[in-house]
């Protein structure tokens, strides 16, 4: 409990400084990235341990804090900030939740600007008063500097008293002027928009304010009973009506769908905008229903911010470990600070070899970026070596396998060290799981701790005892964890593993070279291993993208005794051995018909779904028309459900979908 407590106090402490830096001092030392990795990991600690809750946390403010320069505005009602989630799964969740309160529900989608919140307090149609956010309770008077922003009216249209809330930005071409002329006066750089916004805003001198060319876009209004707005998208129209400038790409949405639909062209659109965002706001689009769902003591729970995920994040590299892998390669592998990236959390990051950890020149307890390699493996970028503090560690190659003790060997023209010890217990660990995974065999239920388990109880040594489990179906269901219907299904997934086509099996055999890709073009090109085993290496080379280095890898792999006494026992095992590539896939209720997916499945996601409907024969789309064959509807769908049921098209619930795929 003590190591709990010194986690929360030295996260508090973090964060506190960071969030003064950020909103006092606009010139912020950590990333957003990595206060919001260090806001999940305390939030996280503060569920699990309420005891240990400080009055002085962080989780229970809303925004930074008012510095002495400029007058205090205590704002009527709070300014309060939103909950994040990162996510389609989240998303989703929320969906559910709001619905579930409140039935059927729009609403409003709004870009969210990467700016600094703003307050514009109106007195007979003119501008009395404009105040950030502060710590949503008390904020700063900028009324001279909002003064100088063009796209600010000083007068309405209407002799009327009114609040209007929204977001003060700089446009991605006045950043770039003014960095300029920073660069060329030998002054700092603003690290990006928001900061110079934020910087712009906090100036005593509002001419330097007028200079710096931001602008605004108006989202909220307070109390918008006074003017009888009844819901969100009418708030936003009476503001347009104001004169206030409102953004041009909000809509509106009224199922899952269209609401996903947003936010993924936003994903991948945002960059062609003239300026920043870094996420997507989600508003229940009547008062009515907000009201029925309340606010918590930090943020309402009728609004959410989507993050966009990031591409490259930092963190704390904290200790590097090394990995043996089933031909016995030797990986380091860096283990972080836990980190979101690209939609999952990351706590560990490929480092390839010694010689990357030296061209990198990579110390423990670095502040490092990292990324996902082809969007799915997260590896080191680059060190931030300004972020040394002299407390780091050099990187030393180990000498024995970390398993079996084996002295590790380098081989000539490769720089990989390697365990020589083809019985570590490593190696065949990971060969099994390899074997099993998604992209081989498929084997679903064997991840990693359950492979694992198993082979050190003796029930998995090698690749074919997947195959004979069954034998051992009564010890197993007496294992902790585990029944008659967990080890029937495990049975019944390897049993149907036999079916699969022979790029499968080759993949999953764990031939080095040989990915997916190639075992692909092996099993098109031979039709049956046979054939690839009485191949030469001279035909194999021959092959489209195969080459000399992976045809002897091939060749070699089939000419060893072992092997082809494995090849041999899953033969006798009744494993096909042939390739079957689409033609066994197609399916009559898919083939050439054009599916159309509303509402959430249960059994799966909507990619997942996608990916079924392709393999099967049948093609996707994302509206309803009269050339749609099929509409499958899951929990809560949209408009385009009653679209189908007007132009009379098949509609399948998730039961019939799965049902009709398995035909």
């Amino acid at each position: 409990m003590d190591n709990i407590k010194e986690r929360i106090d030295e996260l508090i402490k973090i964060l506190n400084k960071a969030s003064y830096e950020y909103h006092t001092l606009d010139n912020p030392t950590i990333t957003d990235q990595e206060y919001d990795s260090y806001m999940d990991e305390l939030v996280r600690l503060e569920t699990l341990y309420p005891n240990l809750v400080r009055e002085d946390s962080p989780t229970l403010k809303i925004g930074g804090e008012v510095i002495s320069d400029f007058k205090k505005v205590t704002h009527e009602i709070p300014m309060m900030s939103l909950g994040d989630i990162f996510n389609e799964d989240e998303i989703i969740a929320f969906d559910e939740r709001v619905r579930k309160s409140v039935g059927d529900v729009e609403y409003v989608l709004e870009l969210k600007i990467d700016g600094l919140s703003v307050s514009l307090l109106y007195e007979n149609g003119k501008l009395k008063r404009g105040a950030t956010r502060g710590d949503g309770t008390v904020g700063e008077d900028i009324t001279h500097n909002v003064k100088t922003i063009k796209n600010i009216p000083k007068s309405l249209p209407q002799d009327i008293d009114i609040e209007v809330r929204g977001e003060i930005y700089m446009p991605k071409a006045s950043f770039v002027e003014i960095n300029e002329k920073r660069r060329e006066k030998g002054e700092k750089l603003f690290a990006n928009p928001r900061n110079a916004a934020a910087g712009s805003v906090r100036q005593l001198d509002s001419s330097i304010t007028k200079e710096r060319n931001l602008a605004t876009f108006m989202y909220h209004i307070p109390k918008p009973d006074k003017y009888n707005i009844k819901t969100q998208d009418e708030a936003l129209e009476f503001m347009k009506t104001l004169n206030f400038t409102v953004n041009p790409n909000i809509t509106k949405v009224d199922n899952i769908d269209d609401l996903l639909k947003y936010i993924r062209y936003w994903t991948k659109n945002r960059e062609t905008l003239p300026y920043e965002i870094d996420g997507i706001v989600i508003k229940v689009n009547s008062f009515e229903s907000q009201k029925k769902l309340g606010v918590t003591a930090k943020v309402p729970k009728w609004a959410i911010a989507y993050k966009f995920p990031a591409l490259e994040v930092l963190t704390q590299l904290k200790d590097i470990e090394f990995c043996v892998g089933r031909t016995g390669k030797i990986t380091p592998r860096a283990i972080l600070n836990p980190v979101r990236l690209a939609g999952s959390v990351v706590s560990s990051a490929t480092l390839n070899n010694q010689d990357y950890i030296k061209e990198k020149n990579i110390m423990i307890k670095d502040i490092v970026s990292i990324r996902k390699a082809g969007d799915v493996i997260p590896e080191v970028v680059e060190v931030k070596f300004e972020r040394r503090d002299g407390s780091e560690i050099p990187f030393k190659m180990i000498e024995n396998c970390p398993i079996c003790g084996t002295k590790l060997i380098k081989k000539e023209g490769e720089v990989a060290y390697f365990c020589p010890n083809i019985n570590c217990d490593a190696r065949n660990i990971e060969q099994l799981i390899h074997f099993a995974s998604r992209d081989a065999m498929n084997i679903e239920g064997f991840g990693e701790r359950i492979v694992e388990d198993f082979y050190n109880m003796g029930y998995l040594r090698n690749i074919s005892d997947y195959y004979n489990l069954y034998k051992e179906k009564e010890s197993l269901m007496e294992l902790e964890g585990f029944g008659e219907k967990s080890i029937n299904n495990l049975i019944e997934n390897i049993e149907n593993s036999k079916n699969n086509s022979l790029e499968r099996l080759i993949f999953g055999l764990g031939i080095k070279h040989v990915g997916k890709k190639t075992a692909k073009i092996l099993s098109e090109y031979y039709t049956t291993l046979d054939n690839i085993i009485n191949s030469s290496k001279e035909e194999l080379s021959n092959i489209r993208d195969i080459g000399d280095i992976i045809a002897e890898s091939i060749y070699n792999y089939f000419h060893e005794d072992k092997n082809i006494k494995l090849i041999n026992d899953l033969k006798d095992l009744n494993l096909n051995m042939t390739y079957i590539g689409k033609e066994k896939h197609i399916n009559e209720s898919f083939i050439d018909k054009t599916f159309v997916l509303t509402g959430t499945l249960n059994s799966m996601t909507r990619d997942e779904a996608k990916e079924l409907i392709e393999s099967l024969g049948g093609k996707n789309t994302n509206s309803v028309s009269k050339n749609t064959d099929v509409v499958i509807v899951g929990e809560n769908p949209g408009s385009k459900y009653n679209t189908a049921m007007d132009l009379k098209i098949t509609i399948w619930n998730e039961d019939e979908f799965i049902e009709y795929s398995r035909r």
